[in-house]
């Protein structure tokens, strides 16, 4: 069985060379803190305000300022080193920003942990889809949620509490073929999630973030590498989950697939977003033009 904390999908998640936050301040917001997020318009669940990330003296993101609106799908585009994974990381809390905030439903939530920012209903998901792959692919969705009962040892076999926890895994399973069958993985229910396919991985990933009742979603190009038969039923997935009221910030490099697909899209550029808006009114920006399309739309 992997080493890797299973108990939640942000930390599951985590890519090898990057490590939660150690230093980041504590859970609170002060009076300031609170009188900024009372601006936050209704309907609008992630707001990132002059976001900043810097490596070695290299302004990976600089200054970001964009919203996404509830129920959307909203793209957000840009060539490689543009910053749009770095934004993504740091409004998750993989990396602690270097300055700006990070609001979700109203609440500062910049420099908390991955786990904690997840359990509020901020969920991602990364460029390489990783599972539990010695793991089946029901074990993997149902490890999905945190604060488990189960994963307390008291809880699992002191008399009285054992009766709940069974309950509770009962449910969860439950949950869980649901999901799978929703992603059409039901037929893999056994199958290690190692030997599945790239697209394969990518529906499971999008599965077991599911599992965490996410209210806006983070995709960090889920259509890298998945067959088009996948990515047509992915994309209606997505359509589908969006009918119900979850929101998408999605990073992709297919041009076509973002502007057919999202009312809104974002372009990144050197750290900034560079513009932002319709499908059509992208398409006609000529410093998108030159900064992104090489001069061809």
């Amino acid at each position: 069985m992997s080493d890797e904390d299973p108990a939640n999908v942000a930390d599951a998640d985590l890519p090898e060379d990057v490590d939660a936050p150690e230093d980041v301040e504590p859970e609170t917001m002060d009076s300031e803190v609170e009188e900024a997020a009372k601006t936050v318009p209704r309907g609008v669940p992630l707001r990132v305000e002059g976001l900043r990330k810097e490596f070695g003296g290299i302004t990976a993101v600089d200054g970001a300022t964009f919203e996404v609106e509830a129920g959307s799908l909203t793209g957000l585009i840009g060539p490689n080193g543009a910053g749009k994974s770095t934004t993504f990381n740091c409004i998750t809390g993989v990396h602690r920003a270097d300055g700006g905030e990070v609001y979700f439903r109203g609440e500062d939530v910049t420099g908390l942990r991955p786990h904690t920012i997840a359990q509020r209903g901020l969920v991602r998901t990364f460029q390489i889809a990783r599972q539990l792959g010695e793991m089946t692919v029901l074990e993997n969705v149902m490890l999905a949620p945190g604060g488990q009962s189960g994963e307390s040892i008291a809880r699992s076999v002191l008399p009285g509490t054992r009766g709940g926890v069974v309950a509770e895994e009962r449910a969860l399973r439950d949950r869980a073929w649901e999901t799978l069958e929703f992603f059409e993985l039901d037929h893999l229910a056994t199958e290690y999630a190692g030997n599945l396919s790239g697209g394969q991985r990518k529906l499971l990933e999008l599965a077991r973030a599911m599992m965490t009742d996410p209210d806006v979603l983070l995709l960090d190009e889920p259509f890298a590498g998945v067959n088009p038969t996948l990515e047509e039923k992915l994309l209606d997935q997505l359509h589908e989950l969006r009918e119900q009221g979850l929101t998408f910030l999605l990073v992709e490099h297919d041009m076509d697939l973002i502007m057919e697909n999202c009312e809104h899209v974002i372009v990144m550029h050197q750290g900034r977003v560079l513009d932002e808006g319709p499908p059509e009114q992208i398409r006609n920006s000529e410093e998108v033009i030159e900064a992104y399309l090489g001069g061809e739309v």
